[in-house]
């Protein structure tokens, strides 16, 4: 009783004092529940960081200590949201390196541009860091190897930002079709459209100011800075970026993989083209690919200029059994029997389509939520980076199977590409010397 009445008075002064000083209830809880806390580091604050930020601050315990990105105009911005968000500042560092030779630093999140997710993942394990990275999760086939060989050898926790891999409805109905809601699941299609504006024919100009374009660039080759790269179309050329299937149809692909039950497929193919405008866009506007197995069908039809929506959206994935069929989209799904009949249908209304570049929504809540339950008590990811893996790498597939223009064959084994050496000449890249990949 002594003991219990000592540690009420000692944390009634502490709290006294830190409301003296202006201290919120978010400030106080960092105090009494730092030796289990969580210190995360947000890298790249673009797009889905704030989607991030918003996520870690549903879980229990947690404290974002430092911010970091290249552009100090974003940095700065996304600062301030942290502190209205959490009630306090975090570090604001450009070079993230500095955050990997911090040993408070537990958690770093990746929202680069995706020619950094592979590389600083990695440097992140070798740090003693975990990782939560957005997908893709490498710019090529050959990082995916690295990263999850790195994973195993540094034994630290890597989660793929597919967050509908969380989705409790998801995971309810994936559950059902492999107890054989609709028979054999036999087919899965994806799609996904939007309506892009042309990004034009960028001009070589001065470096902002705000922008460090030698750190921005890192692993990869040195390129004059141009008007149209930064912040957002860098999505568009090859040395960063991996297209619209790697952008958004990870997502789709990965749902239809999942419910058939499959990995790896035995033959890629691809055709398309950038057809809506002739500007610098280096990927395709228009995509259909395929994806067999022995026995299954996995295609993804991208559409990046033209919105017009296929069955319930701009994106899903549709499980086709031999006796019926699931449409799956963020925001519900729909049963039919196999005479097209509905059978039933969840309609989630409040629920994030995730059409714009943020795409915060309760699924990538529950994503860092199951996370931070990885990190501190074993609860088992629900997309570990070697699961994820396969489906960045099957579309990284369909990217290279774009470029030579014929389908590939990959080992049963090793899951390279098979008898066709100019395709395996895009396995991997170049890098910016020193910047080498390794384990």
């Amino acid at each position: 009783m002594q003991q219990s009445r000592r540690n009420f008075i000692k944390s009634t002064a502490v709290l006294s004092a830190g409301l003296a000083f202006g201290m919120n209830a978010k400030s106080y809880g960092r105090i009494i529940g730092a030796n289990d806390r969580l210190n995360f580091a947000i890298i790249g604050l673009n797009g889905r960081a704030g989607a991030h930020l918003k996520s870690i601050g549903t879980c229990s315990n947690v404290n974002i200590s430092h911010v970091c990105d290249v552009d100090s105009q974003v940095l700065s911005k996304f600062s301030g949201s942290v502190k209205q968000q959490f009630g306090y500042s975090a570090v604001e560092i450009k070079d993230f390196r500095k955050i990997l030779d911090d040993k408070n630093v537990d958690v770093i999140t990746i929202a680069t541009p995706e020619h950094w997710h592979t590389p600083m993942a990695v440097m992140g394990l070798k740090a003693g860091k975990h990782v939560f990275v957005e997908k893709p999760s490498s710019h090529n086939p050959r990082e995916g190897e690295i990263l999850v060989e790195a994973q195993k050898k540094y034994g630290k926790l890597v989660q793929l930002g597919n967050q509908q891999r969380s989705s409790d409805f998801t995971i309810s109905i994936v559950e059902k079709i492999k107890n054989g809601l609709i028979g054999k699941p036999y087919f899965g299609k994806a799609w996904y459209c939007s309506q892009r504006k042309s990004i034009g024919v960028g001009k070589v100009i001065p470096v902002p100011d705000y922008l460090d374009w030698d750190l921005w660039q890192g692993p990869a080759p040195r390129e004059d800075y141009k008007d149209n790269f930064h912040p957002y179309n860098w999505h568009w050329f090859q040395k960063w970026g991996t297209g619209e299937a790697l952008n958004n149809g990870t997502h789709e692909i990965d749902i239809c993989r999942w419910a058939l039950g499959v990995d790896y497929p035995k033959s890629v193919n691809a055709s398309g083209g950038r057809y809506h405008f002739k500007d610098d866009w280096q990927f395709y506007d228009t995509l259909v690919t395929n994806f067999e197995y022995d026995d299954k069908l996995i295609t993804w039809e991208g559409m990046s200029c033209n919105s017009k929506q296929t069955y319930t959206g701009g994106r899903g994935s549709m499980i086709v059994g031999t006796e019926g069929t699931v449409i799956i989209h963020r925001r519900g799904y729909q049963v039919f029997d196999i005479g097209n009949k509905l059978l039933d249908e969840l309609k989630l209304e409040n629920e994030n389509s995730t059409m714009d570049h943020l795409s915060a929504d309760s699924s990538t809540d529950a994503h860092f939520k199951n996370f931070v339950n990885g990190i501190r008590n074993g609860e088992k990811l629900h997309s570990p980076i070697s699961e994820g893996n396969i489906s960045v790498t099957m579309l990284l597939l369909s990217n290279i199977a774009w470029k030579v223009n014929r389908t590939l064959s990959l080992d049963k084994e090793n899951h390279r590409i098979t008898n066709d050496a100019e395709a395996m000449k895009h396995w991997s890249r170049e890098y910016e010397p020193g910047w080498e990949l390794t384990i």
